[in-house]
């Protein structure tokens, strides 16, 4: 599988020759979605209690700090075994995507401060990543939503063999922007999403969304993106040397 988005919503590497490989300093930042950039965390659980609830059953609301920011499989699987709900994992699958599928046609909010950042990601021609648990049917359905020119490219998480918390999404971005993953910054708002970018050996800003998220050695922790610019990000690289 690849990992490009439709032409129409990439700035390539091709079209902005000679930033991937530079000096030392930022190379690369690499964006979760669902609960970072866009407020969708809530559609997803939306999505889960309304198909369950026609499957006859109620999801605990203990249950929404288990499922957040993982991969489908890991979710679905989940909330199958709790419930015993008479269903397999690809059957929900299809559900969950089509329900939040049809939420996002309606709009997809932004997070504070996520439309100010990427525009300056932009301006300054960084190189970005949009690095998503989330399926690529759902991300291009975000990537239309956002707006053409936003990021280079985007992995989806039936893209890889192994999604988050492994560290292959974060890497196989790092890889395919040509940056060193330990001069590429990260962020994310859940902890399976933190787990994989800190497992690639990258520098991480973490927006906690759902469950708290504590500080730790290589990880900054904020209340918003609104707190966040270019040369933050860049000083989190800067601060390893």
């Amino acid at each position: 599988m690849t990992s490009t988005v439709p032409a129409s919503l990439t700035r390539t590497a091709e079209t902005r020759p000679g930033l991937l490989h530079t000096a030392p300093g930022l190379a690369a930042v690499l964006l979760d979605m669902d609960g970072t950039l866009v407020d969708t965390e809530g559609f997803w659980w939306e999505a889960e209690a309304e198909v369950f609830a026609e499957l006859g059953h109620t999801l605990d609301e203990a249950w929404r700090d288990v499922v957040v920011g993982g991969p489908m499989s890991r979710s679905a699987g989940y909330l199958i075994e709790v419930t015993g709900a008479d269903i397999t994992l690809p059957e929900l699958t299809v559900l969950l995507n089509d329900r939040f599928e049809d939420r996002i046609t309606r709009g997809v909010p932004l997070m504070p401060g996520a439309d100010r950042l990427l525009a300056e990601l932009a301006d300054h021609r960084i190189p970005t990543a949009l690095v998503s648990a989330s399926h690529r049917r759902i991300i291009d359905r975000v990537l239309a939503s956002l707006g053409p020119g936003r990021f280079d490219l985007s992995i989806a998480g039936d893209e890889v063999p192994r999604t988050k918390p492994h560290p292959a999404p974060y890497l196989l971005a790092a890889r395919k922007l040509g940056a060193d993953p330990a001069r590429c910054a990260v962020v994310e708002d859940t902890a399976t999403g933190v787990a994989s970018a800190e497992a690639a050996g990258c520098r991480v800003v973490a927006v906690p969304s759902v469950a708290p998220i504590a500080p730790a050695e290589g990880r900054v922790v904020v209340r918003s993106l609104e707190e966040v610019d270019l040369a933050f990000l860049r000083s989190l690289i800067t601060s390893m040397n």
